[in-house]
């Protein structure tokens, strides 16, 4: 009884030594980036330096910049929307800061991108998720650099054009120079943070997807039901744990930059309001970089879950195709009769002009083509029919707190966010 109790605590002992990171290791870079962004907390001092400068550059300089720097006697040079834009990207970036943190903290990095399950999967899997892993910081300056710039062209011009004229370290283009940069600082940390863990959300989503497109190649193959049950058990786990981690992070997105966009849209349409681009461009940036990184997080939800259901319908044709090849089998057909089957069930080849036709719109899980004879040469009526009606009663996909996040669902939410404006416009401007 002892000898098998320290057999198993070897055994999690060398699970949990698998899934610490070195130094060498495919996420070497990505950790560099991460530390010169001041959000590592690989150790107790990154954790102290990271959390001194999200305090820094996302409370006390949009602080300092709306307190002291919002020019509300120039009419010129008045930031009007300065509160909303201050608290929208504070909020968003505090709520990112804290679950990022948390997710490093009690999971590590390689686990919580799935990296020590990777020795598990197929070469396509790991192949295609270390080249997406390698692009993704590629893919979150794509988003950030353009905003960035105009950015940086709208504090460059508030300031050469006499914004302020504070001069807090004795010269003013000196303090000027300063507030600037500490300014474009806290925008750009703030707006990275966001869209960081928006890109890790898609990151790990299109790793499911690889293998929900693996997985595939089982109804291609000459499989027994089991295997196919435990591997779509294994995903189906997998997104439990994805939609557990990042539920509480989706929801509170959505209803803060619902929160933002309709605090905007209530100053935006009163009378009095200025709609001048140096006064309300601020405004209309921080607005597109939100919604932005929610179209990140709500596109990869419901990419997967589309994905995730498309598992039924490619069971459902496997099955047919199972159950007209035994059928034809066998009955003794004539072979008139034969001849008539070939022609209402067709089979196309690969170079013909409907498959061309189709382009990119199709892969393993979502196609037109039929299945190999050979792929189900062994399984019964019976077990096929279980396996079609276990996927038809649990359906996979992202979760928050059982809303399954899928197009219909994405239809709902763009209905209320609709209700709601026209409700706000129709008591700001009169519209019915």
């Amino acid at each position: 009884m002892g000898d098998s109790k320290k057999e198993t605590l070897l055994n999690k002992g060398r699970e949990i030594e698998r899934t610490v990171s070195n130094a060498n290791d495919e996420l070497r870079s990505f950790r560099t980036w991460l530390k010169w962004m001041c959000v590592d907390q690989s150790d107790p001092f990154s954790a102290c330096l990271s959390w001194f400068v999200f305090i820094l550059l996302a409370v006390i300089v949009p602080c300092l910049s709306h307190f002291l720097l919002a020019c509300s006697d120039d009419a010129a040079h008045g930031r009007t929307y300065d509160a909303v834009v201050q608290l929208s990207l504070s909020c968003i970036a505090a709520l990112s800061f804290v679950c990022l943190s948390r997710f490093v903290k009690r999971y590590g990095l390689r686990r919580f991108l799935f990296l020590d399950k990777l020795c598990d999967e197929s070469e396509t899997v790991r192949k295609g998720y270390t080249e997406q892993l390698n692009s993704s910081l590629k893919i979150l300056f794509i988003f950030v650099l353009p905003c960035f710039a105009a950015e940086c062209a709208y504090k460059i011009w508030w300031y050469s054009s006499g914004g302020t004229r504070i001069p807090f370290l004795g010269n003013v283009v000196i303090s000027d120079t300063v507030a600037c940069l500490l300014e474009l600082s806290s925008w750009l940390y703030r707006t990275v943070v966001f869209f960081l863990v928006c890109i890790l959300f898609r990151l790990i989503c299109y790793l499911q997807i690889l293998r929900l497109q693996d997985f595939a190649q089982f109804f291609h193959e000459d499989s027994d039901v089991e295997s196919v049950l435990r591997e779509h058990l294994r995903i189906r786990r997998h997104l439990r744990i994805i939609s557990h981690r990042y539920r509480s992070f989706i929801l509170w997105a959505l209803m803060f930059i619902t929160a933002s966009q309709f605090a905007s849209l209530l100053m935006t349409t009163r009378s009095t309001a200025d709609l001048h681009i140096y006064k309300s461009g601020e405004l209309a940036l921080c607005s597109v970089s939100l919604l932005a990184g929610l179209m990140i997080l709500l596109r990869s939800a419901t990419r997967i879950t589309h994905k995730a259901q498309s598992v039924t319908c490619l069971a459902a044709k496997w099955h047919v195709c199972a159950t007209i090849d035994s059928f034809d089998s066998t009955e003794a057909e004539t072979p008139i009769t034969r001849a008539t089957c070939n022609q209402v069930f067709p089979v196309c080849s690969e170079g013909s002009s409907d498959a061309d036709d189709v382009g990119d719109e199709e892969d393993e899980l979502d196609n037109t083509k039929f299945v190999p004879a050979h792929a189900y040469s062994t399984i019964s009526f019976q077990k096929r029919q279980a396996l079609v009606k276990y996927f038809e009663n649990n359906r996979a996909g992202v979760t928050i707190y059982g809303f399954m996040l899928d197009r219909s669902s994405i239809h709902t939410i763009f209905g209320i966010e609709l209700s709601l404006v026209l409700w706000l416009l129709g008591k700001t401007i009169g519209i019915s």
